[in-house]
């Protein structure tokens, strides 16, 4: 008896259980097509994943941006750290989920 990954959660079950005790699908009647199928609902879920932060990453730049500039933030000020804080982090957590979202479609094909 070994422990293997489930095809669809991917948590840890045993290699001859009939259903995954986790999501509760029914490891008998999978065949090639359906593992593929569940493959690439993976891949759509994990893309909207990365297309999700990569939309809260754009607001953070937008916002530490457009913060800094219509309140006339002055250098030094806590408010100018929290502002150039969230653009940058932004920008750089954007450009970090726009590779991802590369490498994950080049990973697909």
């Amino acid at each position: 008896m070994a422990i293997i990954n489930c095809p669809n959660c991917q948590k840890k079950i045993s290699d001859k259980a009939k259903v995954c005790t986790h999501c509760q699908i029914d490891l008998i009647d999978l065949d090639e097509e359906k593992l593929a199928n569940l493959k690439k609902v993976q891949k759509i879920q994990k893309s909207q994943q990365i297309m999700t932060i990569s939309f809260i990453a754009m607001l953070l730049f937008c916002g530490g941006f457009l913060f800094y500039y219509w309140q006339n933030v002055q250098p030094g000020s806590w408010q100018y750290y929290l502002s150039v804080g969230s653009t940058i982090s932004g920008f750089v957590l954007y450009i970090f989920t726009r590779v991802q979202l590369i490498l994950l479609k080049r990973s697909s094909k």
